[in-house]
């Protein structure tokens, strides 16, 4: 299983990022989270496959239709303890 966290700058919130990172997730089977945080940024935790963790991090570089994303961080991270992709409150 690969797990990474990942930070999301440029204009990421208030555009449907987490919302749309959620769905894209769950299509891909992707376990984890993502939140909204203070700076602006969107960050989020991914688990699962290491290819369907790899697309799914491709597609959160061009994110959704309104979303310009401007950089992606990507650190190894531990797997989450839960089954399943959560939208968590912002911090």
């Amino acid at each position: 299983m690969n797990a990474k966290r990942v930070i999301v700058r440029g204009a990421v919130q208030g555009v449907g990022y987490r919302m749309w990172m959620k769905r894209q997730a769950e299509r891909l089977g992707v376990s984890g989270w993502v939140r909204n945080r203070g700076d602006g940024s969107v960050e989020a935790l991914v688990a699962g496959d290491t290819a369907a963790v790899e697309e799914l991090l491709r597609l959160c570089r061009r994110g959704p239709a309104l979303a310009q994303v401007a950089s992606i961080e990507e650190d190894l991270a531990e797997a989450p303890g839960v089954p399943g992709f959560q939208q968590l409150p912002s911090v």
